[in-house]
């Protein structure tokens, strides 16, 4: 069974989404693929110690501190190509950024390849189901582009100058499926 709660953060209402122990799914309200992991109803449930925590993390996050992912009890749901990238994601740290090409490159080590599509990584980074606490905001395309948020990306920009991340050095897409 799977339980649901809100939290209102600096960039709108959050849902979270948990089982008994672990946060499954984190989404903004609006977002590419909300609820997308999710293939049985939730139960609102406000009491769970899991959120809770959640809740105190995303607290400390927004109010400038650096809270790791380690912290919290995270069950992402999603194949083993996703599971692999959404690892990778938790180790980028705070305040920094790779490319998906970055990312391309990892997981062609960890799965004996010459060569892995930035694109399927792409892929497994915007249905990245716990927005936030695993970071694919501090995904950036291969030419500097801040593209690719399924929260839209001037959610993608605030959080990255929450981070300290001087996006004066990116550029903004005009046009695009995650804007």
């Amino acid at each position: 069974m799977y339980y649901s709660t809100s939290y209102q953060s600096p960039l709108g209402p959050l849902t979270l989404a948990a089982n008994e122990k672990s946060i499954v799914g984190l989404w903004m309200d609006g977002q590419k693929y909300f609820l997308g992991t999710m293939k049985e109803p939730l139960s609102v449930r406000d009491d769970l110690p899991i959120f809770a925590e959640a809740k105190t993390w995303l607290d400390c996050y927004f109010a400038g501190g650096q809270p790791t992912i380690q912290e919290l009890s995270l069950a992402p749901i999603g194949g083993e190509f996703r599971q692999n990238v959404w690892k990778i994601l938790c180790q980028i740290p705070y305040g920094q950024v790779i490319t998906y090409g970055d990312i391309a490159r990892k997981m062609a080590v960890l799965l004996g390849r010459e060569h892995m599509s930035a694109q399927a990584v792409g892929g497994a980074v915007s249905h990245n189901p716990i927005s936030i606490i695993i970071p694919c905001h501090r995904v950036v395309g291969g030419n500097g582009s801040l593209t690719g948020y399924a929260g839209g990306v001037n959610k993608k920009i605030k959080l990255l100058e929450l981070e300290g991340v001087d996006i004066s050095k990116y550029s903004v897409p005009t046009k695009g499926t995650a804007l």
